[in-house]
């Protein structure tokens, strides 16, 4: 569950399980936000899929560049899909939030080359000090750098998309070995990868191979990056580069996902996911939106959700915004909220200012002749007709649906016919929302979805 403070210092807090309970973990000390510390700047999130057989520890790292969607959808999988049984599997997929939803590669300047040093008046300084905190962590024996590289990597020249100086398809290392630590023989293992994932591929062109940047003695970009920082701390790391030239995403988190899998087999880290690896599976684990949920009052499915809602009830100021995808974000543009899912604008909120201060926390709704108890923000699947049943105090609004002789639409039938379809939620005009009041005060919504 991922919770954005809104109109404050967006703020992030985790705790999201798939048959397995992942430690919540509050990444940022309140003093920071007291501070104004990276107001500008998206807070990342952390997973921790501990398995009950204790084991070797992978750390995976989405969304350094923010440019990049192929490495933190693959890190959203990662936190969301899979279930640990020996070993543990830490994952952050959204390390550069901030130029995940600009679809930069750094809008403060790229990121991973501020891991030698960064001015502590840098927007990017604390989240690269978290970080590091959490790559020098005791129990992490492997880091993982997931990209998306330019071009296809090759020993020798063939053109400017096939070269040496190409990072796509590729497991960057910064030196053969790091000697005396586990995992250090980093040469071996990127071959190893290399072979599983050769056996995978949806063009024969697509092949991984092992780059070796020698950072150094050859590379002082690379000495600035997170890889030298970790294997400079004797924790041996890999870049995943996935190429920027293979057009379709479903294939570029495949692979992502493969790599990772190969890694924590050679880390005999025991896993499960709730999906099979097929490209067409992957690409709709990767629409897999889910929910936003507003103040504990609304909630929207962001998967078909219209480009564009107005008159979203939302207090003047301190607003929440909840979203079970952990690449979910909502930025405020001076008069509306854009919502995101990583780099995909999925719609626009246009709020309009309520008190909320009403405890009205369920509503009774006959739906086809049967009564429910409807929790606010929850959906009611309707076939033909519903009823809201009268609560003393409390005024319906039946969004979409006109009675102008009456102030509350309680106590009457509702048929889908009776509702005008542009105020659906949803491009496929099938849910609608009604609206609870308290006199002036917002008391919350219930979506009520027809087939």
């Amino acid at each position: 569950m991922v919770v954005w403070r809104l109109l404050l210092a967006p703020f992030l807090l985790l705790s999201i399980s798939w048959g397995q309970a992942t430690k919540q973990i509050e990444l940022w000390d309140p003093a920071d936000l007291e501070r104004g510390v990276g107001e500008d700047n998206l807070r990342f999130s952390f997973f921790k899929h501990n398995g009950d057989e204790s084991g070797n520890t992978l750390l995976a790292i989405g969304g350094v560049h923010g440019d990049e969607p192929g490495s933190y959808f693959a890190a959203g999988i990662l936190a969301t899909h899979y279930r640990v049984t020996r070993g543990n599997l830490w994952v952050v997929p959204n390390l550069n939030h901030e130029s995940m939803i600009r679809n930069q590669r750094g809008t403060y300047g790229d990121m991973n080359r501020k891991f030698d040093y960064v001015a502590p008046d840098d927007p990017d300084y604390e989240l690269v000090k978290k970080i590091k905190s959490i790559i020098l962590e005791p129990e992490v024996d492997l880091v993982l750098n997931m990209h998306d590289g330019h071009g296809f990597y090759r020993e020798r020249w063939e053109n400017y998309i096939f070269n040496p100086r190409a990072w796509g398809q590729s497991y960057v290392i910064d030196q053969k070995t790091l000697d005396g630590v586990k995992f250090g023989n980093m040469d071996e293992i990127g071959r190893k990868v290399s072979e599983a994932l050769n056996d995978y591929l949806a063009e024969d062109h697509h092949y991984f191979s092992v780059k070796n940047t020698h950072t150094r003695d050859l590379d002082e970009q690379m000495q600035q990056s997170l890889t030298w920082f970790a294997v400079t701390n004797l924790k041996p790391a890999f870049g995943i580069e996935t190429s920027k030239n293979i057009d379709a995403l479903a294939i570029k988190v495949a692979y992502h996902l493969r790599s990772v899998e190969a890694f924590m087999d050679i880390m005999d880290i025991e896993y499960e996911r709730d999906f099979d690896l097929s490209f067409d599976s992957v690409q709709k684990v990767i629409e897999e939106y889910g929910t936003v949920n507003i103040n504990d009052h609304i909630k929207l499915d962001l998967v078909d959700l219209r480009r564009v809602l107005r008159f979203v009830p939302m207090a003047r100021s301190g607003n929440t915004m909840t979203f079970d995808n952990p690449l979910g974000a909502a930025k405020w543009m001076g008069d509306r909220y854009n919502i995101y899912i990583g780099n995909k604008h999925i719609s626009t909120l246009y709020p309009q200012i309520f008190d909320l201060d009403c405890d009205l926390k369920a509503v009774r709704i006959v739906a086809d002749g049967r009564a429910h108890t409807v929790q606010m923000g929850e959906t009611l699947d309707v076939k033909e007709e519903f009823l809201v049943v009268p609560t003393p105090g409390i005024r319906v609004n039946s969004i979409g649906f006109v009675t102008p002789d009456r102030t509350s639409q309680d106590g009457v039938v509702i048929r889908r016919s009776d509702i005008m379809p542009r105020f659906s939620q949803d491009a496929r005009e099938r849910t609608f929302r009604v609206e609870f009041y308290q006199q002036e005060a917002f008391c919350g919504m219930v979506n009520i979805r027809f087939p």
